[in-house]
């Protein structure tokens, strides 16, 4: 018998599907083998680097023998201090930094241990559509039934939230939000918000909030925190990140603020699953928060200058796009006749064919299908040279025909 023939896995492995990027990545790394030169817009993984200061930090204390023991798994108190701090300075939230602040392993761990404390078998999450896998794979791994809510105008989204609460049984545990949004770059206004928060008290749901973009802004759009709404903590709690606002997306830390009922609970998960993050990156990331505002807007910036360059490109290749006002992707819908490929088919032919990799749309459910999520992780040459390469791709594939594909 081969090993591991007759190992069965639990249940919930079923519910899994194959990672997102999963081909897409085998194609890039078979040809990145052969010495082919493949530029990544997949995966929003920051290419710039950590603000200097930081770095300098972490070099420094990581010498000290006394930070390479256990960390404790909530956070170092100073640097929950300073997340407090840092959203009574630019949210006028006043948080208590024992009770309603906790430290976590990037936003992602973070809402994983969330919906293990608060989601159990047979409760129903509310999920937007399409959507970040993790919001959906969380509580199902939780043993939850997710409901998806397909993405709409905030009016008929709020509608279509009421009507599920008046008629599903039993009624949803909970309702998971992300503005600014992965994938689409949709975003959240304060009178949105504070519906979403009558809405929670009156049906009795509770709100995890990821607001893992919330200072990668354009044009001058400021994104709102779910905190600042009256009530927002009697409700939920907010995820934060440090890996795209500062480029610190390796270094696996960030937060979780609210209802200190909620971050008690998760606490207690993680004091069974995690010692926390390593003491030196904690310290690196209260010296990020105090001194590296600077670096924040001009990151925004150069994400700005970016979306502006790809979406100018594609509009020249006749794509109709929406510009984000957030985020650091670009949602597009594929322009005909190419639509009718679908987004996983339409991907792998330019990773194939131009050398450059995106997301399908269908990668974040159904709802995502017609569409691409582009990262703009790249410099502007990049960015430029991967258009050339699409281009070129694509009036190859309409000089031959979609059928050949």
């Amino acid at each position: 018998m081969s090993a591991g023939n007759d190992i069965q896995f639990a249940r919930r492995m079923e519910q899994l599907p194959p990672y997102l990027f999963g081909m897409i990545n085998k194609i890039k790394i078979e040809k990145r083998l052969r010495g082919e030169d493949v530029i990544d817009l997949g995966m929003g993984n920051p290419t710039d680097p950590t603000p200097d200061t930081v770095v300098e930090k972490l070099c420094d204390v990581v010498k000290n023998p006394k930070s390479h023991r256990y960390p404790v798994a909530e956070g170092l108190r100073n640097l929950r201090r300073e997340i407090a701090k840092f959203y009574q300075r630019d949210y006028g939230i006043k948080l208590d930094s024992e009770s309603e602040v906790i430290c976590t392993i990037g936003s992602k761990e973070g809402v994983s241990h969330m919906c293990l404390a608060v989601v159990g078998p047979g409760d129903n999450v509310l999920v937007p559509a399409p959507a970040f896998p993790i919001h959906i794979y969380a509580p199902v791994i939780a043993g939850g039934n997710v409901i998806r809510i397909p993405l709409a105008s905030e009016e008929v989204f709020l509608e279509r939230i009421a009507k599920l609460c008046e008629s599903i049984i039993p009624r949803p545990r909970v309702l998971m939000l992300n503005y600014p949004h992965n994938p689409t770059c949709a975003l959240a206004s304060r009178d949105f918000f504070k519906e979403i928060v009558r809405l929670a008290k009156k049906y009795h749901f509770l709100v995890l909030h990821d607001f893992a973009y919330a200072k990668i802004t354009f044009d001058g759009y400021v994104a709102p925190s779910f905190l600042e709404t009256p009530g927002a903590k009697d409700v939920g709690v907010e995820f934060g990140s440090f890996s795209k606002s500062y480029n610190m997306a390796g270094w696996r830390i960030g937060y979780c603020m609210g209802n200190p009922r909620l971050i008690e609970g998760l606490a207690k998960i993680k004091g069974y699953y995690d010692y926390g993050i390593f003491s030196p990156v904690q310290i690196a990331g209260i010296v990020a928060l105090r001194d590296c505002d600077p670096d924040v807007h001009k990151q925004a910036e150069t994400y700005e200058s970016r979306r502006d360059t790809l979406c100018s490109g594609l509009e020249r290749m006749g794509w109709k796009i929406d510009k984000p006002k957030a985020g650091m992707f670009v949602w597009a819908k594929i322009p005909e006749p190419f639509d009718r490929m679908g987004s996983m088919d339409f991907v792998l032919y330019l990773a194939k064919h131009a050398n450059v990799t995106m997301s399908p749309g269908v990668g974040f459910g159904e709802e995502g299908e017609g569409y691409v999520r582009i990262a703009l992780v790249e410099n502007h040459h990049r960015i430029r040279q991967a258009l050339k390469q699409m281009r070129r791709a694509l009036a190859d594939l309409q000089n031959g025909g979609i059928e050949t594909v």
